[in-house]
């Protein structure tokens, strides 16, 4: 058997009769006995232990990147047989500790193939002014006990895992779908986060308490925007029981995204795709995700029930578990302050600490811009990644002090671990708890954080997959696209529907290209062509290697093209000079750090793309 590893690929593992027996073509697990050797440095011998399923076989592909990366597929029989066992209906003693919120107008909010309902929205405008919102989470930590049968394998998991035709669920699916998913007009058990925000957007007044909820409608993100944005007389007429409210809504949503956008949270409006799949898992379309108010202002109102979530517990100086996004790297910030510089954005200051508000800036700057998107993703390369914690960092993306996550349980561990202690606090005895939460969160916050990022690799190595297995038909087409980034190695472009390929700059043969690192572009020697980021181009499909991930484009000529770069250059180097003409004054700390390196040429060493991920 041969690994599927790129990097191992020139190995070949040999079959020893002790396992499983496979056919040719066959995607298996394999026990490795004999590791190589410096008399046979490519060479192993090991014993088949699982066959996933032919190569060709429906949906193998994706299974066998889910146990390349180790996330289970399966659930244990302990734990689905305690799934079985918990039923549907609510204890009348769990009643009578609950507040019960049934009599309130309570709506969900989400996509329209979803089925694991976790957030639930209830809405007022008060008679002072003020907003009152309600953020009903699903109360998982009732039904999952700890270190039961389904807490060890939730725990194990970390997250569910989003793929392009299923989901990997962290809860089995009586769980997930069922008993907890707050599904419309069933009672379900919620921990709710109750606020009061003035004019401002500042929660004035909050509670938080286990309630009971019954949902009186299920809308989905479509209709929402079809309500608020498109102003559809039909489906306004259907839901119109609800207008007001979800304007209402809207107004507030409004009011928040004001109040982040003034105290410096940085918003990636990145794009993002949806790959369309018949039953057999084969790519029919990929479609570029717009998100609406719908979802924005759900987003913001789970948003605020984690920041509330967050300062409360941190007030208290309970132990507790965080989202934390720390200060950018220097060096990284220094790369992107000088990036910048290519489209005359002076950036002053020191790229040591360099405030959220200023890179908020610059991609206000950059709005409308034909360079905004990339802009927004090298940004996004040249920050930290978020993760769980005990310590309350606070989350430089977001520019709040406060942060967790409270609003998925169903979806996310920590989450349930935040609902776990709310409940835990809540009960007395605090010093005991504390005692005990102290010497495990820590291990909960590590090994969760490792788990969101085997899960983004699953989902980012899926994506790759099936972007490649659409591509394989549109070999010898052309298409315009834009520069997405530019290497030593030649320039990756990005097609409107977010297919990345590389054009290799042994195929780029107009001239010589030198990389100008500092500015992020190839500069020919003899031509002066220039290539940068932002810029468009026309391609023409190459190569499509399913196996490899690997899509290739080459340049086309197209005249249009060459005006509308010509066109863009004059207008950068108008705006380079506008504004330099009004910084020429100001301090530019990060250029006196800035270790600019010549020119290289080298061989392409390998592809890398950035996580295009929200912090919801």
């Amino acid at each position: 058997i041969v690994p599927q590893d790129n990097k191992l690929n020139h190995m070949v593992v040999y079959v020893l009769p002790d396992g499983l027996q496979a056919v040719e073509g066959s995607i298996v697990l394999a026990e490795i006995k004999e590791f190589p050797t410096a008399e046979n440095p490519v060479g192993m011998t090991g014993f088949i232990t699982k066959e996933i399923g032919h190569k060709n076989a429906p949906g193998v592909d994706i299974l066998s990147i889910l146990y390349k990366l180790g996330i289970p597929t399966e659930f244990p029989q302990d734990a689905l047989n305690q799934a079985e066992a918990i039923p549907f209906e609510i204890p009348q003693e769990e009643l009578e500790n609950r507040v019960d919120l049934r009599h309130e107008t309570v709506i969900t909010i989400d996509g329209a193939d979803a089925k694991d309902l976790d957030d639930a929205i209830s809405f007022k405008k008060l008679a002072n002014g003020n907003f009152q919102l309600g953020v009903h989470i699903a109360d998982v930590s009732y039904y999952v006990t700890e270190n039961s049968a389904i807490d060890r394998e939730a725990y194990e998991r970390g997250t569910s895992v989003y793929l392009t035709d299923r989901v990997v669920p962290m809860l089995p699916t009586k769980l997930s779908n069922g008993v907890c998913s707050l599904l419309p007009h069933e009672d379900r058990l919620a921990m709710t986060c109750m606020m009061e925000m003035d004019g401002t957007g500042k929660v004035v007044n909050y509670d938080i308490y286990p309630s009971i909820i019954n949902s009186k409608q299920r809308f989905t993100y479509t209709a929402v925007n079809e309500i608020l944005e498109e102003g559809n007389p039909e489906i306004r007429r259907e839901y119109t029981d609800y207008v007001t409210m979800l304007e209402g809504m809207r107004d507030l949503h409004h009011v928040l995204e004001r109040m982040r956008r003034k105290r410096g949270s940085i918003d990636f409006d990145t794009s993002e795709s949806k790959i369309i799949v018949d039953e057999a898992g084969h790519p029919l379309d990929i479609q570029v995700v717009v998100r609406g108010v719908g979802e924005r202002l759900i987003e913001s109102f789970m948003l605020a029930a984690n920041e509330t979530i967050a300062a409360h517990y941190n007030k208290k100086k309970f132990p507790f578990i965080y989202r934390i996004h720390e200060q950018p790297d220097p060096a990284k910030m220094l790369r992107f302050m000088e990036f910048v510089t290519t489209f005359g954005i002076v950036v002053t200051g020191s790229n040591e600490n360099i405030k959220p508000k200023q890179l908020q800036n610059i991609l206000i700057e950059t709005d409308g811009e034909p360079y905004d998107a990339v802009v927004s993703t090298f940004l996004l390369r040249s920050m930290k990644q978020a993760k769980y914690d005990m310590t309350p960092m606070g989350h430089y993306g977001l520019a709040t002090r406060d942060y967790t996550h409270f609003t998925s349980p169903i979806r996310r561990y920590p989450d349930l671990i935040v609902h776990r202690l709310i409940r835990e606090y809540e009960s007395g005895n605090i010093s005991a708890k504390k005692e005990k939460w102290e010497g495990k969160l820590e291990e909960i916050a590590t090994m969760t954080s490792v788990a969101e990022r085997r899960a983004v690799d699953a989902e980012r190595e899926t994506d790759s997959l099936k972007k490649t297995e659409f591509m394989v038909d549109k070999v010898g087409m052309q298409f315009e696209g834009v520069i997405s980034s530019v290497t030593k190695f030649g320039i990756f472009i990005e097609l409107p529907n977010t297919v990345e390929g590389l054009v290799h700059i042994s195929k780029m043969d107009q001239d010589y290209f030198n990389f100008i690192e500092s500015h992020m572009v190839l500069l020919g020697e003899r031509t002066g062509i220039v290539y940068r980021i932002g810029q468009k181009v026309k391609i023409e499909v190459t190569k499509a290697d399913v196996e490899t991930r690997e899509i290739d484009f080459a340049l086309i000529e197209d005249e249009d093209l060459k005006v509308y770069d010509n066109e863009m250059n004059r207008e950068q180097k108008k705006k380079s000079k506008k504004r330099n003409k009004k910084s020429s004054d100001k301090p530019q700390d990060f250029r006196k750090k800035s270790k600019r390196q010549g020119p290289k040429n080298t061989n392409r060493p390998g592809k890398k793309k950035a996580v295009k991920k929200k912090d919801r």
